[in-house]
């Protein structure tokens, strides 16, 4: 019985030796039939970690979901690189553009301090999800928009869009905690999860819960557009130290991005869209429209100028994350993590290993 995974159908153009595959589901995803032997330096990789990564990544449904058995046949394999290649298919996953040379960028677990109780320092809310926020799932009506959901709020009998982030202080939600610098605030919801050092001497960890249904924008990309920092120099730490060289315009910059990002506690450092802790270097977040979350890529990128090749589990998404050539690698925490996303802004080059069949 062949695996089920995800639905193929077949496109061949002109006389191209490698046929191009689209995903049915994913129905903007092209992939190329490829092999081990074209993936950079797939020799030298650490196979057995690479391993481990993916018998953790199959603690997810989603996971088991496209590899069925050879998430119970991991745990078995003695040789892992002999595993990946006997069972497992590559795919070169194609830029609708052929000018489109992908990018990867990087996010961290930042660590903030925080009180339980407002006071100075420690006057800026992190926020629950609002009470008044409606979260509408449109595939009970709209099967074709089971990927969408609407977000929202009642004014009188009528839906409307909920409150952007410059009306912040309108929503109904209760604070999990203080933070003493709305930047680090600001920063948290990009990276989408972080610790709590409290004044107690107490941590908590806090993670992504809901989002106020408005479209991300970059402050990153505002600032180049307003002639403020060169596209070239651009990092998180040239953002960070232009908003606080320049506090009277920090409003005005942060409310350029309308998105909100709304938190919960967490039991333990960070997790992405799979409820699985994500692995340093290991762990990616990826647009789902493009990719299947729990999917496994390997993944050939540039990081602090040097080449990288390796295999990364598909774990995670984000607001800023766009398109089937788009992956934002985990670092981990602490300020060399910080450093090393902060500054990622590099081309990218992505496969996808799917399962061969099998009797």
């Amino acid at each position: 019985m062949t695996i089920l995974l995800l639905s193929f159908s077949l496109f061949f153009f002109g006389c191209s030796k490698k046929p191009q595959i689209k995903i049915k589901e994913l129905p903007n995803t092209y992939l190329s039939e490829s092999s081990f032997n074209e993936l950079l330096r797939w020799d030298s990789e650490d196979h057995q970690e690479a391993l481990n990564s993916f018998i953790n990544n199959c603690k997810s449904k989603k996971t088991q979901d496209i590899y069925g058995f050879l998430c119970q046949k991991a745990t078995q394999t003695e040789d892992a690189k002999s595993f990946f290649e006997s069972e497992f298919n590559v795919y070169m996953i194609v830029p609708e553009n052929s000018e489109d040379k992908g990018l990867l960028t990087g996010y961290y677990e930042p660590t903030l301090r925080g009180s339980l109780t407002k006071k100075e320092p420690f006057i800026y809310p992190i926020y629950e999800e609002p009470k008044d926020l409606i979260s509408v799932e449109l595939s009970s009506i709209y099967e074709e928009l089971k990927k969408y959901r609407l977000r929202g709020r009642l004014d009188g009998n009528k839906l409307v869009p909920y409150y952007a982030r410059e009306e912040v202080d309108k929503i109904d939600a209760d604070a999990i905690c203080y933070g003493d610098s709305k930047l680090d605030i600001f920063f948290l919801e990009i990276q989408g999860s972080g610790k709590v050092e409290l004044d107690d001497g107490e941590n908590i960890y806090v993670g992504y819960a809901n989002q106020n249904g408005h479209k991300y924008n970059s402050i990153g990309k505002y600032l180049i557009e307003q002639g403020e920092i060169r596209r070239e120099d651009m990092s998180m730490q040239k953002i960070e130290a232009w908003l606080e060289e320049n506090p009277n315009r920090v409003n005005e910059v942060l409310n350029y991005n309308n998105s909100l990002v709304f938190f919960q506690k967490k039991p333990h450092s960070a997790s992405g869209a799979l409820g699985l802790i994500l692995e340093p270097m290991r762990s990616v977040a990826v647009d789902r429209e493009f990719i299947p979350l729990g999917s496994m890529l390997f993944l050939k990128s540039k990081i602090d100028n040097e080449d990288i090749s390796r295999v990364v589990m598909a774990q995670d998404v984000g607001g800023a994350i766009k398109g089937a050539l788009r992956a934002d690698m985990f670092f981990g925490s602490g300020k060399d993590a910080k450093l090393s996303a902060g500054h990622l802004i590099a081309p990218l080059s992505l496969w996808i290993l799917l399962p061969k069949e099998s009797n």
